[in-house]
């Protein structure tokens, strides 16, 4: 999952090496953080936050498979 949220936010962003995804996991749920540079927040979240919650969906759909809960944090 962590893999998915990098190639989604690198391929939107026009500062690709600054993006960086931590993950942190319970038993029943993983944590992504993903941070980018300033100047691209606006491009990972769109407008009225669509793109990060088209973000948010295809990872939870990825995750659905595993049997676990995702939780997508977008920092700069």
């Amino acid at each position: 999952m962590k893999e998915l949220v990098e190639v989604l936010a690198k391929a939107l962003v026009d500062h690709p090496e600054q993006v960086l995804v931590a993950q942190s996991e319970t038993e029943k749920s993983v944590h992504l953080q993903l941070t980018v540079a300033p100047e691209d927040m606006g491009k990972v979240i769109g407008k009225q936050g669509r793109i990060a919650n088209a973000i948010r969906t295809l990872v939870k759909a990825a995750a659905v498979k595993d049997g676990r809960r995702v939780h997508v944090d977008i920092d700069q």
